[in-house]
């Protein structure tokens, strides 16, 4: 699947529509800026998206975490106000005007490699969203794919039915 154009040669975590002034929302961007030198190590970009308006985001900006905002971010938070990019990922909730909770994993080649799409109540990991962008570049770098819980450094598989059974003897 390839998604509306986002990337630019680098591996892009896009944090899709982010529902501003509700509770959940800041604790997600906060977790994603205070950790972005951890993206950057692995040559990826983090971008935010919100259906509310560009006004909206400045006062949020503009109003310290203290207060349930967020203070200065170290990644770029974007206006879906018209609710297109919202549509093009397929998170929109039409009927309700609102937009689910995507983090969608975008390649260098601009190839959608994975969607993770929350009910509005529900974070999303930072921890988690890290180990999918390095299993995917572990795996576009060597070829071999990457089991349940993978972490780096953790054993790997051979897509073969002979490499896949090294595996399958060395872990059971």
């Amino acid at each position: 699947m390839r998604p509306p154009k986002l990337s630019c040669g680098n591996w892009n975590s896009s944090v899709k529509n982010i529902c501003e002034l509700t509770f959940v929302c800041p604790t997600e961007i906060i977790a994603f800026s205070d950790r972005i030198k951890e993206f950057h190590a692995i040559n990826t970009e983090v971008v935010g998206v919100s259906t509310d308006s560009h006004f909206s985001h400045l006062a949020w900006i503009n109003t310290s975490r203290k207060s349930g905002g967020l203070g200065p971010l170290n990644y770029p938070l974007l206006s879906d106000f018209n609710k297109t990019i919202s549509r093009d990922y397929g998170v929109l909730v039409k009927e309700e005007g609102v937009a689910l909770r995507g983090l969608f994993i975008i390649d260098p080649k601009g190839i959608l490699r994975q969607i993770t799409v929350n009910d509005l109540p529900v974070g999303r990991s930072v921890d988690e969203t890290l180990r999918l962008v390095k299993a995917f570049q572990f795996v576009e770098e060597h070829g071999e794919v990457c089991p349940a819980n993978w972490k780096p450094d953790s054993p790997t598989i051979k897509p073969d039915p002979k490499g896949s059974k090294e595996y399958f003897e060395k872990v059971n």
